[in-house]
């Protein structure tokens, strides 16, 4: 038993190894669907380079589970060394087991090899692929791979760390309309009732948001925006009110080009879907949950958040799913930032201080820290990459200005466009840009749990003509940051105070004529923490 276990950990850290050291260059899938039933037949052309010294290869695909019959079964497995030959001649022996695909025994190549593998398959996908009915009784199929669900219909490397261009070649019954990433490069009729669509994108994508949406659509373009294509693709029954829910996000995406640089993608399409969450990222093929169409454009904010993605989470993807925050805080940031600028900051008040109700009730039960390689995947779609994240760059635009905090998001995106970064590689350019070191800011924000918990405490002492006030931290880590009062005084008049606090708890005496009646803390909603303000006796 104990040499069973130590090779069973022997092989998994091959596999391991194998995997972080492969780079994929591009996926082709050909997928065929039908409406008999829920299987499908796949082929996975797989163009990658990986070290001379790796034996082995593998690939993530989920096998057929043997309770429920779901899963993928190969059928075959091909390589050449000539990336022109997509005839594959040479059969390559393979296992296929615990949902990884396992190709070994690679001989005689250089280091600089690029490898073409052909994968044969077909099954019913337990996930990742979600074959439903729409609330209208239509079939449809939508994949939806967050975070490592593509494995569930599609052999991939399944890590956002390793991105690749991809291309969809499906075959499906006619009375469907595909979507997918990219541009359409054609749709042929098989003149048997079936409907081959091709879709292809050129820039690397993590395999979370490498997608297809199959269902009957009626489709509208609300506008071209700098040469970008910007649709609508919704079920028939919601044509009016869909078309009007989403012509918003051509003036999304517009105001965001001009605040963050060109968009990425060649068309930006806005589909209604069976998503599992509300909305899903997908490069320049946004899924949004069904019932985000209603005709009352109530989802303005949705939409921002998953354009703003484009740039963040797609084109900047996180090297791992413990920098969750550089895609998910980055969107809500973003989104939280449009919503200022079309409405004024009263909306984007009541948006800040929802968020941040959300974090003091995540931090009551949780000491994770926002930067988090102990939770799941799942476990991360929490507070803390979104709203707290959010949160960290609102304060980090206050500490910058906003001149400065938009050259540091115009700056990362450039420097990590089609790449992966980590919270290092961001803090590195925000101190770039900024000219001043940002440990602390960073350390207690992104690397310490919690936020801070203040007891404020004031009186006005008329014999001396001073405003006291104590603040005690009463969270175990104190946090360092700018404290905003708002000093309600005589003739309805009102004083704004800054203080710098950094300790447990910290004494403040400020000469003021007047009699204060009132503290407002934060005033200007520029600090995430959770505080009492009371007067002392």
């Amino acid at each position: 038993m104990k040499y069973t276990l130590l090779a069973l950990l022997f092989t998994l850290s091959l596999l391991t190894k194998a995997q972080s050291q492969m780079d994929v260059l591009h996926y082709r899938f050909e997928i065929a669907l039908n409406d008999l039933n829920d299987s499908i037949v796949g082929t996975a052309y797989i163009k990658l380079k990986t070290p001379k010294s790796d034996s082995l290869l593998a690939f993530d695909l989920s096998s057929i589970n043997a309770e429920t019959g779901k899963g993928m079964l190969v059928t075959s497995v091909a390589h050449s060394g000539n990336p022109s030959n997509i005839l594959f001649p040479t059969i390559h022996p393979y296992s296929h087991s615990s949902s990884k695909l396992i190709i070994r025994g690679w001989k005689d190549r250089n280091s600089s090899d690029t490898l073409n593998i052909m994968i044969r398959y077909r099954g019913i996908p337990a996930d990742g692929l979600i074959i439903s009915k729409s609330k209208f009784g239509r079939r449809t199929f939508f994949s939806d791979n967050w975070p490592d669900r593509a494995r569930q219909w599609i052999p991939t490397n399944d890590i956002p760390g390793d991105k690749a261009s991809v291309e969809f070649i499906v075959t499906a019954p006619s009375h469907y309309k595909v979507v997918s990433n990219g541009v359409l490069s054609g749709e042929t009729s098989l003149g048997n009732g079936s409907t081959v669509t091709h879709w292809k994108e050129e820039k690397p994508l993590p395999t979370k948001i490498m997608v297809i949406g199959v269902a009957d659509f009626s489709i509208d373009t609300s506008g071209i925006v700098d040469g970008i294509p910007v649709t609508s693709w919704v079920f028939p029954e919601n044509a009016k009110e869909g078309f009007r829910d989403y012509a918003p996000a051509k003036d999304i995406l517009k105001f965001f080009i001009d605040y963050i640089g060109p968009y990425p993608y060649k068309k930006l399409a806005n589909v209604q879907s069976k998503t599992t969450f509300g909305g899903m990222e997908n490069a320049s093929a946004i899924f949004y949950y069904e019932n985000s169409v209603t005709g009352e454009q109530q989802e303005e904010g949705l939409i921002a958040h998953e354009v703003a993605h484009q740039w963040f989470g797609d084109m900047v993807t996180e090297k791992n799913y413990s920098h969750l925050w550089l895609s998910e805080g980055f969107a809500t940031q973003l989104k939280h930032y449009y919503l200022e600028k079309r409405h004024g900051f009263k909306r984007a008040r009541i948006d800040l201080e929802e968020d941040r109700d959300q974090v003091i009730a995540f931090v009551a039960t949780s000491n994770r820290t926002v930067v988090d390689s102990i939770s799941t995947f799942k476990q991360l779609l929490n507070a803390n990459s979104y709203q707290k994240g959010g949160w960290i760059l609102h304060m980090l635009r206050r500490k910058v200005g906003d001149d400065v905090y938009r050259n540091i998001i115009r700056e990362f995106y450039a420097a990590y466009a089609s790449k992966n970064a980590d919270t290092r590689d961001f803090q590195a350019i925000a101190e770039k840009v900024y000219g001043r070191k940002l440990d602390v800011f960073f350390q207690q924000w992104l690397y310490s749990p919690g936020i801070p918990k203040l007891d404020l405490r004031w009186k006005y002492d008329g014999s001396k003509k001073e405003f006291v006030l104590v603040v005690t931290q009463l969270q175990s880590n104190p946090f360092e940051f700018p404290l905003e009062l708002s000093l309600s005084v005589g003739n309805g008049k009102k004083i704004t105070k800054r203080l710098d606090i950094s300790r447990a708890r910290q004494e403040f005496r400020i000469p003021i004529s007047s009699t204060v009646h009132r503290v407002i803390a934060d005033p200007n909603t520029s600090l995430l923490f959770q505080g009492n303000v009371s007067k002392l006796p």
